[in-house]
C-alpha cells in the first residue's frame, strides 16, 4: 500500500455509546467515516453476544453510511439473507464457521451484497486459498474474536504481508481488512503490510470524546506514523 493512500475507516458500532447511538452515528457520518462495522456474536462461535437485525435497521434509520455485518456466528448461511434485508451492504462470514464457504459467499453476492471472508489468528492462511476469487474483502482478525480492548497478536503484521503478496501474485482485487486493537501505531504498520480497511474501536476513536474529532485525529496521526515505520 502506498504511503499516500487513504485508509478506509470502518467504525465498530459495538464500541459506540449505545445510549446516544444516533448522535454517534451522525457524528461519524459528518466526519466522513467510510462505513459502519457490526460485530454479530452468538455466544457459540465466540464467547459473547452482540447486536442483531433490529439494531442494524435502527442504525440505518439514523444515517446513510454503508453497513458491514461481521458474522461471528455458527451456521451463518441461515442468516445472511436477513442481514442483507436489514440493510447490510456487505456481509463477512468466517472460514471457520462455514461448512461450504464458497456457496455462502456466492449466495451473498447473488443477493446483491458484497461478500467477505474472515479468518481467526490461529487459522492458517492457506484455508483461504480457494475462496479469494469469491470475495471483495478478507478480514484478518488480529486478536482472538469476542471482546474489545485486547492486545494485538504479534503475528498479525506478517499475516497481512503474506496475504497481500498472495493477492498481488494472483492479481486479485480483494481488500485486506484488519480488526482488533487498531491503534495509530498498529494501523500504520498494518497499512505498510498491505491492509486497507481498518475496524476502529476503543483503541482508535471510541474514547469518550467527540467522535468526529477523534476520527479526523486518527487519520492524521496514522498518515504521520506511516512515514516513520
Amino acid at each position: 500500500m502506498s504511503k499516500g493512500r487513504s485508509i478506509i475507516c470502518s467504525a465498530s458500532v459495538m464500541c459506540a455509546n449505545l445510549a446516544r447511538l444516533e448522535d454517534d452515528l451522525k457524528a461519524l457520518e459528518a466526519a466522513g467515516c467510510d462505513e459502519l462495522h457490526f460485530d454479530i456474536m452468538d455466544g457459540l462461535f465466540v464467547p459473547n453476544f452482540t447486536l442483531g437485525f433490529d439494531f442494524i435497521k435502527a442504525a440505518k434509520s439514523c444515517c446513510g453510511l454503508p453497513c458491514n455485518a461481521h458474522l461471528m456466528i455458527t451456521h451463518p448461511e441461515e442468516y445472511v439473507d436477513r442481514f442483507i434485508e436489514a440493510g447490510c451492504d456487505s456481509v463477512t462470514v468466517h472460514v471457520e464457521s462455514c461448512q461450504l464457504p464458497q456457496r455462502v459467499l456466492t449466495r451473498i453476492r447473488d443477493a446483491g451484497a458484497s461478500p467477505g471472508i474472515g479468518i481467526n489468528p490461529g487459522t492458517p492462511l492457506t484455508k483461504l486459498d480457494y475462496l479469494l476469487d469469491y470475495v471483495d474483502r478478507v478480514m484478518l482478525m488480529t486478536v482472538d474474536p469476542g471482546y474489545a480492548g485486547q492486545k494485538i497478536l504479534p503475528g498479525a503484521f506478517d499475516r497481512a504481508r503474506i496475504l497481500r503478496e498472495n493477492l498481488a501474485y494472483r492479481e486479485l482485487r480483494a481488500k485486506i481488512e484488519v480488526d482488533g486493537n487498531i491503534s495509530v501505531r498498529n494501523a500504520a504498520l498494518l497499512s505498510k503490510a498491505g491492509a486497507e480497511i481498518f475496524v476502529l474501536g476503543t483503541a482508535a476513536i471510541f474514547k469518550g470524546g467527540d467522535l468526529g474529532e477523534a476520527l479526523d485525529q486518527f487519520r492524521a496521526d496514522v498518515a504521520r506514523e506511516r512515514e516513520l515505520v
